[in-house]
């Protein structure tokens, strides 16, 4: 990995169980840098299922990462953690729009301009963000199916550009859309 920007966006997206988290922290350990991990979701004990998936991901991560819990101030913690040597890694952008769902439509698009914004701003060197492609299925058949597909859809869209690097990782594979990409929004 190049470490020679002085920030560096990185966003992994994928399908659910494709390896995207572990395709972000092998970038995230290969960088040499000091990690922080910046974790997206509640824990819930009522949940066994969500409760080992948790388990899992702490499990696969070096004990010397730290950890913070941030479900929903994303852009307050990529403002405020951090120095300019070390990587923030973010998983999950897909568990971070479901933590804010009852957020009205212009709440909501504050919230991701807050966001963005930040990811220009943050103290940090490298940022590397996890999130998940919900479009590649069936409509939802619920609102908040679809409020939750399309808000997370439009996220990524906007994420992809802004990046420096963009993954998809689907099939065992990390495929790297700036080099095998063409760009479908151009200015």
């Amino acid at each position: 990995m190049d470490n020679t920007h002085a920030q560096t966006t990185i966003l992994v997206t994928g399908p659910a169980r494709s390896g995207k988290s572990e395709w972000a922290e092998r970038l995230a350990h290969e960088s040499g840098r000091p990690v922080l991990y910046i974790a997206t979701a509640r824990e819930d004990p009522d949940d066994a299922d969500w409760t080992a998936r948790i388990a899992a991901h702490r499990q696969r991560r070096p004990a010397h990462w730290l950890t913070l819990c941030s479900p929903t101030e994303l852009e307050l913690a990529l403002l405020t953690v951090g120095t300019g040597e070390c990587c923030l890694l973010v998983d999950s952008l897909g568990t971070w729009v479901a933590n804010l769902l009852e957020l009205d439509d212009a709440a909501w698009s504050t919230h991701c301009a807050q966001v963005l914004d930040a990811l220009v701003q943050r103290p940090a060197a490298l940022v590397i963000l996890v999130a998940e492609e919900t479009g590649w299925g069936v409509i939802p058949a619920y609102p908040q199916g679809r409020v939750f597909r399309d808000r997370l859809g439009a996220l990524v869209r906007r994420l992809g550009p802004r990046a420096d690097a963009t993954y998809l990782v689907t099939g065992g594979y990390a495929l790297d859309l700036r080099r095998l990409g063409v760009p479908i929004d151009r200015a």
